[in-house]
């Protein structure tokens, strides 16, 4: 019992650019020498379910390169330049000790990974909505590099079902609710009211620094 595909796709996408937009298009633009522009970012999804049965598996994945073009050791800073050929600055952490051993030329690769989940849970099942979040460095004297993966579950409970629009609306914990498309492969007939149906959608950032 979820939305169609492509009206889930097109949510997915806007959070997905959003990452991409905190590590470009938002950050100060500097005047530097200019470098060898990196590759243009790459965008694939796919979508995945059993015929008949409500929920499925949507996965985008957004690849961006960046180059550097200037380290700034003392502010722990680099200076990036995208595939457009625009430089932008990124404040690297002290929990990154491998910091030392970014080079200018260096290319830095971020994969934004993120996957929606959505499942039937029954009435009155347990929701365990929340997030959790995972950080994971590489180790002193590896390539610079990390990943970083937050996962965030929520749950609506079926308050109506449209047979003639093939809809279904969810109230969800915090009061609002919404009515969402049902794929037309899915009988709604046998759909119930009170019956709970799983968001979980996990974030993932994956970054790598390698030589030119």
């Amino acid at each position: 019992m979820r939305s169609e595909g492509c009206v889930m796709q097109c949510k997915i996408s806007k959070s997905t650019l959003a990452v991409i937009a905190l590590l470009t298009g938002l950050l100060t633009l500097v005047s530097c020498a200019s470098v060898p522009a990196p590759p243009p970012a790459e965008e694939t999804g796919t979508v995945a379910y059993v015929e008949g049965v409500p929920g499925g598996v949507i996965i985008n994945t957004l690849s961006v390169t960046a180059r550097v073009k200037a380290i700034d050791k003392v502010n722990r800073k680099v200076i990036l330049v995208d595939a457009s050929g625009k430089a932008f600055p990124v404040k690297v952490g002290p929990e990154a000790v491998n910091f030392d051993q970014i080079r200018a030329g260096d290319l830095v690769n971020f994969t934004v990974t993120e996957e929606l989940v959505i499942y039937m849970n029954g009435e009155d099942g347990s929701s365990g909505d929340g997030s959790a979040g995972l950080v994971a460095l590489a180790p002193e004297g590896a390539r610079p590099g990390g990943l970083f993966a937050e996962t965030r579950q929520i749950t609506g409970t079926v308050m109506a079902i449209d047979l003639e629009k093939h809809t279904a609306t969810l109230k969800f914990e915090d009061g609002t609710a919404k009515t969402f498309p049902v794929r037309s492969d899915v009988d709604l007939s046998k759909g119930k009211i009170g019956e709970q149906v799983v968001f979980r959608i996990t974030e993932m950032i994956a970054i790598s620094v390698e030589a030119p």
